[in-house]
């Protein structure tokens, strides 16, 4: 009996460019489990065409985790001049977090949004792409910096002692806020750890 493929469902969107940046982007893309690239250079799989894109810009990479019986995914970014902005992160070269079910990428103007339906099969995935005429992410203007906004600390009040490490304190800097994201790893597993997330990764 033949394994049903894994489906991701990649919506594309640019807020000024024009559908040639989209004119090289198949209805459907069948892929084994190396990695699928995508950039401007004539040797990726996903070939936009825009001049501040690097060759290689970002590539999905299939895995199978240890015990599972699906495949998983991980985007990395791969521009040493550029960085892509996914789910709230930041990626520089070569970093990575692994994919959730739905998930917001932005990089060089380009708003991609990915569906992953999992399937069965283990040696193969289909991509199955569409251009959306209407933004897909309010603010992506995170994949730009990974700055954070200061936030001023109002001086302690006259007689007042400072509070120590560990304190309630933290609530007056920006250091640490109440929600935790996946940090972006270098490694090549699906091993993360926790970290703030982008103010700037406010999502519609």
């Amino acid at each position: 009996m033949e394994r049903r493929l894994t489906v991701l469902r990649v919506s594309l969107h640019h807020p000024t460019q024009g559908p040639a940046v989209f004119a090289t982007v198949p209805r459907r893309l069948q892929h084994d489990t190396s990695p699928l690239l995508v950039g401007r250079g004539l040797d990726t799989h996903l070939q936009l065409r825009l001049p501040h894109l690097s060759r290689q810009h970002l590539s999905l990479e299939p895995y199978r985790e240890k015990g599972g019986t699906t495949l998983a995914f991980n985007l990395k970014a791969l521009s040493r001049r550029g960085c892509v902005w996914a789910n709230g992160l930041t990626l520089r070269f070569l970093e990575q977090v692994p994919l959730g079910t739905i998930n917001r990428v932005s990089f060089c103007g380009i708003q991609m949004v990915i569906l992953v339906e999992g399937g069965t099969s283990l040696e193969a995935f289909v991509c199955c792409f569409q251009v959306s005429p209407s933004p897909l992410i309010c603010r992506p203007q995170a994949e730009e910096t990974d700055e954070w906004e200061d936030i001023p600390e109002e001086p302690p009040a006259p007689g007042s002692e400072q509070l120590a490490p560990g304190h309630l304190g933290f609530l007056h800097g920006p250091s640490q806020t109440r929600d935790s994201s996946p940090q972006p790893s270098t490694g090549g597993g699906p091993e993360i750890q926790l970290q703030r997330e982008s103010p700037d990764g406010a999502l519609c």
